[in-house]
């Protein structure tokens, strides 16, 4: 029996494939088992192939792999996009009923079953509900009870009634009786279920769940894939903070509208993707001129352009990094892991209030949609600690005011960090303007003060390289010859892929880097080994280029940039590919 289970429903764009594959998902967080999904689907409202992927265990698990065990397919082409990951012991759901699948023969050593939704999802009480006849299915082929599907459809449809409820649990039933009456077989497959209590969680959630354990009481957005998800948490639940979420009419507004909040006192962020970055842009440099603290988050996805917009991609590092006229100081985090995101956008808020700084979150699709498990314990509210920064009150004020008694919002300090006033407080009342600016803000072409103006600003990235602290985390082996560096999603996948070499006695160090400006400097950790290589999702290399430029030294690349994210076992190949090893892993 193999040690997780890979499920997947697929069909077409509209047909419920999100809403089943979570439902599924949430069932088997409820009984105790780690998650890890994954998402496919067309950049369209209907039509086009979609899909969503359960690995599912009871021990941890951080990818997904090349091995598909059990599939509903509500059409033909579901099987044709999955039939690589297909094996001897698959089995596809089906209902030959339909029109579009009346021929289907299951391939190879695969075995179909034909189980009619349609018809048994109108006994329960309406075809609408064929997709929970297909999960109730599922629950029999892989041996799981039905009991915690249960829990998780009262979730789902509860708010609709107890009748919706007890139509989608007959629904299930119904499924599951007809496969076992209708089909003589021992599954293969078991899935155990433990008393454990998980949280079950994408990475938008976690970054909406982190921004309201920051402090954050001011959202702007405009809806955009992946990045939506973000402002659909908060809204409803801000709120009950004092918070307030508005959705702007287009990305410039956004900005602004946060860029206004931060300026009034409150902790404030919007959220968008490539493109929005792109609009964003002016008011970026704005934000760092007039020393306004403000969370940007990025959600990456495929460019340039409109691209790929519901695919992976890592294509936007150049953009965060270097983007906007002018000379701009800023910081640039990237969570590599879900609960990470949560971590991270915390830090974000904390970072651009004591520094005054823009802060580019930056997650990626893989991260943004995929949901995970994760022990509650890993989101402790009691530790989230908030530092506001160099904030001065009624009693300090005085400090910060030239002779005339005037509040020098930018002054000129050894740290590069002015004082900062919120509105109501008294001899605090300030202008800030884009304007380059002296120390009360008011507008200047002066050149000395120019450029202490400038060396000021920059001097708040130095002072953060001393006080904070940019480390990257390290797995595998510390003294091993072959070097593995990577950012973003693609940490999970790799440690998977650790796994692989260990067990072909391998040795491989790997390094995932959270923090793309400032960041480590990994000189040391690459003159260290023989072989060093840097994985992510882009065609170019852009967090390779800033290794190379770091340590001078050239590395080997491994890029995927056909939208779709890293499998553990098909990182592991390409990394022993890399190295001249034999290939071929076993998912």
């Amino acid at each position: 029996m193999p040690e997780d289970l890979n499920w997947a429903v697929g069909g077409e764009a509209g047909d419920g494939i999100d809403s089943t594959g979570k439902i599924f998902a949430q069932a088997l967080s409820r009984a105790g088992r780690h998650v890890f999904t994954s998402k496919d689907f067309a950049s369209r409202i209907r039509g086009g192939y979609t899909a969503y992927k359960v690995r599912t265990s009871v021990d941890r698990v951080e990818s997904v792999v090349d091995r598909l065990d059990i599939l509903i397919a509500l059409t033909q082409r579901t099987v044709d996009e999955n039939l690589d990951e297909l094996h001897d012991d698959s089995i596809i759901i089906y209902d030959g009923e339909r029109s579009m699948m009346s021929d289907f023969e299951a391939p190879g050593e695969t075995r179909g079953l034909d189980v009619p939704l349609k018809r048994l999802a109108e006994d329960a009480g309406g075809a609408i509900m064929r997709n929970i006849v297909a999960l109730g299915a599922a629950c029999a082929v892989s041996d799981f009870n039905i009991e915690y599907l249960d829990e998780s459809l009262e979730k789902r449809f509860g708010g609709k009634g107890e009748a919706i409820v007890e139509n989608n649990k007959k629904a299930a039933r119904l499924g599951a009786e007809y496969v076992q009456e209708e089909y003589d077989f021992s599954t293969p497959y078991d899935l155990e279920t433990t008393d454990n209590d998980y949280v079950l969680l994408n990475g938008d959630e976690a970054i909406g769940m982190g921004a309201i354990a920051g402090g954050c009481r001011f959202y702007a957005g405009y809806p955009i894939t992946p990045a939506t998800d973000v402002m659909e948490y908060l809204k409803g639940r801000v709120e009950n903070y004092g918070g307030v979420v508005v959705q702007a009419e287009d990305e410039l507004s956004a900005i602004n509208m946060a860029l206004g909040a931060a300026r009034a006192g409150a902790r404030s962020m919007t959220a968008t993707s490539g493109p929005g970055i792109d609009l964003m842009t002016e008011t970026f440099g704005l934000v760092a001129t007039s020393e306004t603290p403000l969370v940007i988050c990025n959600v990456m996805r495929s460019g340039p352009s409109t691209g790929m917009p519901t695919k992976q991609e890592q294509g936007d590092l150049n953009g965060m990094l270097y983007g906007g006229h002018g000379e701009v100081p800023r910081f640039v985090l990237a969570p590599t892991t879900i609960s990470e995101c949560f971590h991270k956008t915390i830090e974000a808020f904390n970072l651009a209030e004591k520094y005054q700084l823009p802060v580019y979150l930056t997650a990626d699709l893989s991260l943004a949609v995929t949901e995970q498990t994760f022990e509650p314990e890993e989101f402790d509210m009691d530790e989230v600690e908030i530092d506001r920064g160099k904030v001065v009150d009624d009693d300090t004020i005085d400090e910060w005011t030239n002779e005339k008694g005037q509040f020098k919002p930018h002054a000129l300090t050894e740290d590069g960090v002015s004082p900062r006033s919120f509105p109501g407080t008294e001899g605090g009342a300030h202008m800030s303007t884009g304007l380059e600016h002296d120390e009360l803000g008011r507008r200047t072409e002066e050149t000395d003060m120019r450029v202490e103006q400038v060396d000021k600003r920059d001097r708040k990235v130095e002072t953060a390289i001393e006080r904070e602290n940019f480390d990257y985390r390290e797995f595998g082996v510390a003294d091993a010859d072959t070097l593995v560096i990577s950012w973003g999603s693609n940490e999970g996948a790799m440690l998977e892929a650790l796994e692989y070499f260990d067990e072909d006695g391998l040795d491989v160090r790997f390094i995932s880097v959270p923090y793309i400006f400032p960041r480590p400097d990994l000189t040391e950790e690459i003159e260290a080994a023989d072989d060093v290589i840097v994985v992510e999702c882009n065609a170019t290399g852009q967090f390779a280029d800033l290794i190379e430029h770091d340590a001078l030294t050239r590395v080997t690349r491994i890029n995927k940039y056909n939208g779709i994210r890293f499998k553990a076992d098909e990182l592991a190949e390409d990394v022993k590919e890399a190295l001249g090893e034999a290939t071929e892993v076993e998912a």
